[in-house]
C-alpha cells in the first residue's frame, strides 16, 4: 500500500501528448543506439530496476515496487481510484486502458465486467458501479500474471518509453532519463504548463539541452526547478523532497549515469541501493 505521505497522482493522462512523443521514436532510434554505446540507458534491465525502486521509494515508502500490483485506494485527489504499480487512475483514463488491455489478453477476467462503469466514471472521481466489489476484484486480478504483465506494458507504453526516448533525444544520460520518467509519472504526458511537456518547455526556456549544445547539469537544474514549480502549484504535490533529497542529490554528486551505490531520502526516510 502506498504511504500516507504519498503524493502520487497525475494532473491529467494527456494521451495525445504521449502519442506525439511516441510518434517521434523512430527518429531517435539511431541516436539511442549511439547513446547506448557510450552511456548505459535507463532501458538497461538493471538501470530500469533502479528507476522502479526510486519511484517506489517516493510513492510507496518501499523499494519493493512489485508488491504494488495489488494496491488500490482513493487517495482523495479527485481522480477516483489510484491503483497498481504506476498509480493507474479511474478518473484519468489509464486505468480504463489497462483493464481494456487485460480483457483483450484474457477475455472474461474478473475486471472485465467493470469496463462499462470505468468508461462512465472516466474524467471524474466517481465510484459509481465500482466500489468495494471492484476493489476486491482488483486484488484478485493482481494474482494473475497476465494482469501484472498488462500493468508493466501500460507503464512502459504511456510513461517509461516516451520519457526515456525523449530524454535520449535531448542528450540526457540515465539520471536525466529518470528525471523525465519521474516527472511524466506524476504530472502526465500532456503539454499544458503543469504536465511533463510543459515542464520540459519551461526548462528549455531557461537552458539548452545537451542536444542543443547546452551543459547537461545546467539543463537538469533548470528542469528540476521547473518540476518543483509545477509540484508546488498543486496541493497534492507540494512536498518536493523527491526532487530535493533524491534527484538533486544525485545531480549535485555529478552522478549523471545514475551509478550505484545510491543513497537518498524521500519524505524523510533513508534508502540505499548498493
Amino acid at each position: 500500500m502506498f504511504s500516507s505521505r504519498m503524493h502520487f497522482s497525475r494532473r491529467s493522462l494527456g494521451i495525445a501528448g504521449a502519442l506525439s512523443i511516441a510518434a517521434a521514436l523512430p527518429a531517435v532510434a539511431a541516436a539511442g543506439e549511439a547513446f547506448a554505446a557510450t552511456h548505459t540507458p535507463l532501458t538497461d534491465s538493471r538501470k530500469k530496476e533502479i528507476a522502479m525502486e526510486l519511484v517506489s521509494s517516493a510513492e510507496n515508502s518501499s523499494l519493493d515496487w512489485k508488491a504494488q500490483y495489488t494496491y488500490i485506494e482513493d487517495i482523495g485527489d479527485g481522480r477516483g481510484y489510484t491503483a497498481g504499480i504506476i498509480g493507474f487512475c479511474s478518473g484519468t483514463g489509464d486505468m480504463l486502458d489497462l483493464v481494456e488491455l487485460y480483457t483483450k489478453n484474457k477475455p472474461g477476467n474478473v475486471l472485465a465486467k467493470y469496463l462499462p462503469a470505468l468508461r462512465k466514471v472516466n474524467g471524474s472521481d466517481s465510484h459509481a458501479g465500482l466500489g468495494s466489489a471492484f476493489v476486491s476484484a482488483w486484488h484478485t486480478a493482481a494474482k494473475d500474471s497476465v494482469f501484472r504483465s498488462a500493468q508493466d506494458s501500460e507503464r512502459d507504453r504511456v510513461y517509461f518509453t516516451p520519457a526515456v526516448s525523449q530524454a535520449i533525444a535531448d542528450g540526457l544520460w540515465a539520471l536525466g532519463q529518470f528525471c523525465y520518467y519521474d516527472a511524466i509519472v506524476m504530472h502526465g504526458p500532456g503539454n499544458d504548463k503543469l504536465s511533463f511537456g510543459g515542464i520540459r518547455k519551461t526548462a528549455m526556456g531557461k537552458a539548452k539541452t545537451p542536444a542543443q549544445g547546452g551543459n547537461q547539469t545546467t539543463y537538469l537544474n533548470a528542469f528540476l526547478d521547473a518540476r518543483k514549480a509545477a509540484m508546488k502549484a498543486e496541493a497534492a504535490h507540494d512536498d518536493t523532497s523527491r526532487v530535493d533529497t533524491e534527484q538533486r542529490v544525485f545531480l549535485k554528486a555529478g552522478n549523471l549515469d545514475l551509478n550505484t551505490p545510491l543513497k537518498w531520502k524521500t519524505y524523510g526516510d533513508s534508502y540505499t541501493i548498493s
